[in-house]
């Protein structure tokens, strides 16, 4: 471990600005033949798709409750992009950036490498369907998925934004990023949103334009652990957040890196550990919180993903063997399928 020092502005006490309401009820479970559902993406067929810690790709009809195992990427995928003909691309810890073609494809590795140096945890991914760039995050260069607590602790900031052209180039946008994970468009797809979970903030990448090529900050100082990141059909970014902001790590951050290393040396039940809790919310363009949904972590927890539709929520998570249903308050929900 290699500590970098950061001292974290406060935490605010509750990010609630706009309409937030302070309750995202679970309203039911969609149980899942595997595994950590760690993202959720609506689908072209109307289905939800998920990946789970075996490796397997679902389909999940979130009315009815039928699941199918549609592909193994044999690693373990994380964030994925549904693309409008049925394929699906596939970040995967282990393995680079995958596409699956569709129903009765295979698996494609599209980028494993990086400069000569093997692409480790990919993260999160979106496709231009206009020109077919495709954009994605990787969260750490030092650290493996597995040890994803290790990077927060160190602080080192080893997080990119990436872009593959149709021709394979692959382009370093933004380098030095603290863990780069969810990634999404603006509803025009002028700009990207992209969480840093180790800065606990949202950044705006803009694509074209006068600012193209510049990043910006969209909101800073987020009460708690950004992770993956979708637009919602309601035009607003839907953010997962994966844990209340820890104290102990805010303490630690700014002192000096020995206390860190001591830290990582303790066993599991002495580190910083995410607190159980559901929390999403839902950001304008101009960085405000629209909606700031949270429940107790009875039902489920560690949410690490979340698809909007027609007022539906879709949630995914790290912990829980489970998608989880629950809607936009004042919003009668329409599940698709």
């Amino acid at each position: 471990m290699e500590p970098v020092r950061w001292s974290p502005p406060p935490a605010p006490q509750r990010a609630r600005r706009g309409s937030g309401s302070p309750s995202a009820d679970i309203l039911r479970r969609v149980e899942l033949p595997g595994h950590g559902p760690e993202d959720v993406v609506f689908g072209a067929d109307g289905s939800v798709y998920t990946g789970t810690a075996d490796g397997a790709v679902l389909r999940v009809d979130i009315v009815t409750g039928a699941v199918d195992a549609v592909a193994n990427t044999g690693g373990r995928p994380l964030g994925l992009h549904a693309g409008p003909d049925g394929s699906l691309l596939v970040c995967d810890a282990h393995r680079g950036l995958l596409r699956w073609s569709g129903p009765g494809g295979s698996i494609e590795v599209l980028v494993d490498r990086i400069d000569g140096e093997p692409l480790n945890f990919a993260s999160n991914v979106v496709q231009d369907p206009d020109d077919g760039m495709t954009y994605f995050t990787a969260s750490s260069r030092r650290w493996p998925f597995e040890q994803w607590m290790g990077d927060l602790l160190e602080h080192s900031g080893t997080g990119r934004l990436l872009r593959l052209s149709p021709d394979g180039t692959v382009d370093v946008l933004l380098d030095g990023l603290q863990f780069a994970n969810g990634v999404a468009f603006t509803p025009n797809r002028e700009a990207l949103v992209f969480a840093e979970t180790g800065a606990y903030r949202l950044s705006r990448y803009w694509l074209r334009g006068p600012k193209a090529g510049t990043q910006e900050a969209l909101i800073d100082n987020l009460p708690g652990f950004p992770d993956n990141i979708a637009l919602g059909s309601d035009g607003l970014i839907w953010v997962a957040l994966a844990s209340p902001r820890n104290p102990l790590l805010d303490a630690l951050l700014p002192r000096p890196g020995v206390l860190r290393r001591m830290v990582w040396q303790l066993p599991e039940r002495l580190k910083p550990a995410p607190k159980r809790t559901a929390w999403v919310v839902g950001v304008d363009l101009e960085g405000s919180i629209i909606h700031d949904l949270q429940t107790d972590g009875t039902a489920y927890a560690m949410v690490t993903s979340v698809a909007e539709h027609g007022g539906t929520l879709v949630l995914g998570s790290l912990d829980e063997s489970a998608l989880a249903i629950t809607a936009v308050p004042g919003i009668a929900p329409t599940e698709t399928n």
